[in-house]
């Protein structure tokens, strides 16, 4: 049975059809890709997998159970956690109290919280930085401390919106091997919304496309790059080479 299930889901703004009638299935332990080009829909079913915005038409299924029109955080307690393109740690808070906060969704005694935290940080490399603020810190450690503190909700599923944007090839290969430990030693599934390319290579079985709110293909990475659509529409003639 598919860990994620997502049936025909629609989302309209006004006149604008965000996302049309999108269908995916997420295997348990599975990396699965979502890329297109910006304005493609993607963080939008992110938000309405998520629980911030309600479908219009369709449905969403978490582990066998009916998702969608739950809130957020109720959506959150049952094991599907996110990430944001833009990264939203407290500001002013330490790295580790950053993730503490997190934690405490399942242990919800400081000291506990604190100790969960502090095994996230140690597996994301941000240990050492653990009392610095979350505003000191360089965007390579901001978006590990995105997902640090999405993980110390302890999520069978992990959506992950864009967090290698702006990451150099070297950082880019650092969180490459993150999230491969993150899937295979803990256990977590991962849908990510990626564009850097190299990444979604390197870690998705499975990659569905979307552009205009629609999908236009799904399956193995190198099947969809050599998908005539796929390169009309977002990779480009250069992806041919």
């Amino acid at each position: 049975m598919s860990l994620l299930r997502v049936e025909r889901v629609t989302k309209r703004f006004r006149g604008l059809v965000a996302v049309d009638a999108v269908s995916l299935e997420v295997e348990k332990g599975a990396i699965f890709a979502v890329i297109g080009p910006n304005g493609a829909g993607k963080t939008t079913l992110f938000n309405l997998i998520a629980g911030v915005y309600p479908c219009d038409d369709g449905a969403v299924y978490f582990d066998g159970a009916r998702i969608d029109g739950m809130a957020p955080e109720a959506v959150c307690a049952l094991g599907l956690a996110r990430t944001f393109q833009i990264v939203r740690p407290f500001p002013g808070l330490t790295v580790h109290e950053n993730v503490a906060i997190g934690a405490m969704l399942r242990q919800p005694k400081p000291q506990a919280a604190f100790a969960e935290a502090e095994e996230v940080l140690r597996k994301l490399d941000l240990w050492d930085r653990r009392a610095q603020t979350a505003a000191s810190l360089t965007l390579p450690d901001r978006k590990r401390l995105e997902v640090a503190r999405a993980l110390a909700t302890r999520p069978g599923l992990l959506l992950l919106d864009e967090v290698m944007a702006g990451l150099r090839p070297t950082e880019t290969d650092r969180m490459v091997e993150i999230l491969r430990m993150i899937n295979r030693e803990e256990g977590v599934t991962i849908v990510l919304i990626e564009h850097v390319m190299r990444a979604v290579m390197a870690l998705a079985e499975q990659v569905h496309v979307l552009n205009h709110g629609a999908s236009i293909a799904e399956g193995s990475p190198r099947e969809v790059t050599r998908h005539p659509q796929v390169i009309a529409s977002y990779l480009g003639a250069e992806a041919l080479g």
